[in-house]
């Protein structure tokens, strides 16, 4: 586990460690504006009017397991970027398969696969983390803001076969640092990582949503508010779709909403 105050960044510095030098991201998908983050986002808007400074990244259509599978490749690709639930896209759940898919194509690729969680981790799902619901593992995972209840902070959460592969920066001396025990480290921080007060936030809110019944919980009011906005919107014809998982949950129009947004 790793504790950046730029989660996306960091994550960005350890799948570079993988010889490959190509990314793959998907459209719709939103994983920041920062520098490598801004370079894995796909709409245009968010680029304007920054120069990327991460170019190698290619756009697949979510949810498309075959364009997938032909633009993942040995050699070439480092990691895959995904959100198994997108939230700044619109609120698309991928599907198990496709999930499943990409597991399968990075594996043969010797490529990772990067979970953001950003936005669906944390029990908004109804799960902890929102792939626990496709029976996928990633290789590298992100998340922020949600695990201390809206204050800052960035993590990633990486397996032991990638963080035993991340080349290791500075070595602590004892003869140098007094008591810090000599040995390899990760050396990717910062000034501003590790605050003990959203640390402490932490923790509350994962001893918050480990209480008995709280995920279910999340799970039964997502379903009824679906089915709720579904029964008063039923014959809307300005109404395309309502979708979600969890608490994540969206209403899509035909019409621009924010007048709709304004009346409320």
């Amino acid at each position: 586990m790793k504790w950046p105050s730029t989660f996306q960044e960091s994550s960005k510095r350890f799948v570079h460690q993988v010889p490959a030098t190509e990314f793959v991201a998907f459209t719709r998908s939103f994983h920041g504006t920062t520098m490598g983050a801004l370079a894995l986002t796909s709409e245009e808007r968010f680029h304007e009017p920054f120069e990327l400074v991460m170019p190698s990244v290619t756009f697949v259509q979510y949810e498309s397991i075959e364009e997938a599978k032909r633009t993942i490749q040995k050699g070439k690709t480092t990691a895959v970027f995904v959100e198994p639930v997108q939230g700044e896209g619109g609120i698309y759940t991928a599907t198990k398969d496709f999930l499943q898919a990409l597991r399968t194509f990075c594996d043969d690729a010797g490529a990772l696969l990067v979970f953001d969680k950003i936005q669906c981790g944390v029990g908004r799902t109804g799960h902890l983390w929102a792939h626990e619901a496709f029976d996928v593992e990633p290789d590298i995972m992100t998340l922020a803001q949600p695990l201390a209840g809206a204050l800052p902070i960035g993590v990633v959460l990486l397996t032991e076969r990638v963080s035993a592969a991340i080349a290791s920066g500075f070595r602590y001396h004892r003869s140098t640092f007094g008591a810090i025990a000599s040995g390899y480290q990760h050396y990717h921080r910062n000034t501003f990582s590790v605050n003990t007060l959203v640390s402490q936030a932490t923790l509350a809110v994962l001893h918050k949503i480990h209480e008995h019944g709280f995920l279910a919980s999340v799970r039964k009011k997502g379903f009824y508010l679906k089915e709720l906005l579904n029964e008063k919107l039923q014959g809307n014809p300005h109404v395309k779709e309502v979708r979600g998982i969890g608490l994540m949950v969206s209403v899509e129009f035909d019409v621009e909403v924010f007048p709709l947004v304004d009346a409320c």
